[in-house]
């Protein structure tokens, strides 16, 4: 069978569905996004993203359109209190951008640029093949098949994809439950970074200007068998009961639950089949590492399938999205575990908190676990080498010509970028018979002072090769290795 409804499918319209949808529109792939609900979640669990996830953002062009956005410099770990600020660009995240808004961004940006949404849309079967992925779909209209030659779902924790392509979910199961509910006219202190006593804790976050967000946990109360979310009575008497303060006379606006349920996929892939975000990993939300875990893995998968379909992908290069993702994935689950016992955990676990206090002064200490709730310290192997290969590149100004950009800027089309810093004929020569898929930009920095280092960028914003002098040594090798062969030789 050759014909095909279109190249990718994806299931599920969150933030990683649509932003997968973007990034491989931008490389002019079709795509069909499939979302079962009828019209857009308004209500957001999610209130802010990572540091790594703000310059994601700012790579493809897309903070503009948040407008406005604050950045916190303290946060903590597991309740010991951390200043972000310790790492380049580290920050707590970006706080009160709810999770409906970041949708509608990423959805106005994907659908722009030419991705087919269909809401009421669910992936309910599946047909794995060599060439292609046929999805059973339930509609408005009825069942139907859809083909593609790629499916990815990024539909969620109970994700229908991953059920139906037997991969398989290891974890553990819940063992608290963490309450919520978003309500006005009640007015009660702000404490964002949480408030813990021996019944409990609570979270208390600011909604806009009148809307505030309570977040409990009630120690022993154990898990409610059932998926369904508390009433608002029931959050409210777990508040007073934590706080002593009633909250009974708000208007409730929404409610929910969250639980310290964490899993990993045994696999993000099965032949045609990916798995990103929430469907390939779930934990505590602690430090928005949940939203921003999915964007991450969706921004090193777009290019790699994009490259792949377009035919000249070097041979691997899909399997490195799990080899590259997945330990991000457990690194994540393991962080917020240790966070749970930290931060929520009874009398037996003072003494862990005593030591883990004392350890947590040393700056190594510090930028360790910065790094590792940002997203900020993300290495992927590339080998022996200078020490920020496989770093991030972070954003910089930079002159070309007579104009001024930055590097986030030349990322914006989502394509690889050599940054010849060097003015270096040497590099550009080594780089032309890539020049169908990589885009070489001979610049300067803006602050002359800086020392200059050419670089091989990828797509998602990760340094592939680097040279301090201009020496082109090694950058036909990177060039193959991550973007085919040279266009002689294809």
């Amino acid at each position: 069978m050759d014909t095909f409804d279109t190249d990718v499918l994806i299931a599920g319209a969150g933030p990683s569905g649509l932003m997968l949808a973007g990034e491989l529109r931008l490389a002019g792939i079709p795509v069909v996004v499939l979302d079962r609900l009828a019209e857009p979640m308004q209500q957001s669990r999610a209130l802010g993203f990572s540091a790594r996830t703000l310059e994601e953002f700012g790579q493809r062009g897309l903070l503009a359109k948040f407008g406005e956005l604050d950045t916190i410099p303290f946060g903590h770990f597991g309740g010991i209190p951390l200043d972000y600020r310790i790492v380049e660009g580290g920050n707590f995240g970006v706080r009160g951008v709810p999770q409906s808004f970041t949708e509608k961004v990423l959805t106005d940006w994907a659908v722009g640029l030419g991705a087919d949404l269909r809401r009421s849309h669910e992936v309910v079967g599946l047909e794995a093949a060599d060439d292609g992925v046929t999805a059973e779909v339930a509609t408005p209209g009825g069942t139907r098949r859809l083909r593609a030659r790629y499916l990815v779902g990024c539909d969620g924790a109970r994700s229908a994809v991953r059920r139906l392509a037997g991969i398989g979910f290891p974890g553990t199961d819940a063992t608290m439950e963490m309450k919520m509910a978003d309500f006005t006219g009640v007015r009660i202190p702000i404490r964002p970074t949480g408030q813990v006593n021996e019944a409990g804790m609570v979270v208390v976050l600011p909604l806009g200007p009148a809307a505030i967000r309570a977040v409990v946990f009630e120690r022993g109360a154990g898990v409610r068998p059932t998926q369904e979310p508390p009433t608002f009575e029931e959050v409210a008497d777990a508040f007073q009961r934590v706080t002593g303060e009633d909250i009974h006379g708000a208007k409730p606006l929404w409610s929910s639950y969250f639980t310290d349920a964490s899993r990993l996929a045994a696999s993000y892939r099965a032949g045609r089949v990916f798995l990103a975000g929430d469907a390939a990993h779930i934990h505590l939300p602690i430090g928005a590492q949940g939203i921003s875990a999915g964007i991450g893995d969706v921004v090193n998968l777009g290019w790699k399938l994009a490259a792949t379909l377009k035919g000249h992908a070097p041979d691997g290069l899909l399997d490195t999205y799990e080899t590259e993702r997945r330990p991000v994935g457990a690194g994540i689950v393991a962080n917020t575990l240790v966070q749970r016992s930290l931060y929520l955990g009874g009398p037996e676990t003072q003494a862990l908190r005593e030591v883990f206090g004392d350890l947590i002064r040393l700056d190594q200490v510090q930028r360790r676990l910065v790094g590792a709730v940002t997203g900020l310290d993300i290495v992927y192997g590339t080998g022996e080498g200078h020490p920020l290969l496989g770093r991030r590149l972070p954003d910089q100004e930079l002159v070309v010509g007579n104009a001024k950009t930055t590097t986030y800027e030349l990322l914006t089309p989502g394509r690889p970028v050599l940054l010849d810093l060097h003015d270096s004929p040497a590099l550009r020569a080594a780089a032309a018979a890539w020049s169908d898929r990589v885009d070489t930009v001979t610049a300067v920095r803006h602050d002359p002072a800086a020392p200059a280092a050419s670089l091989l960028v990828r797509p998602d914003g990760y340094i592939a090769w680097i040279s301090p002098d201009g020496s082109p040594d090694g950058l036909s090798d990177a060039l193959a290795r991550w973007f085919g062969a040279p266009l002689a030789a294809a």
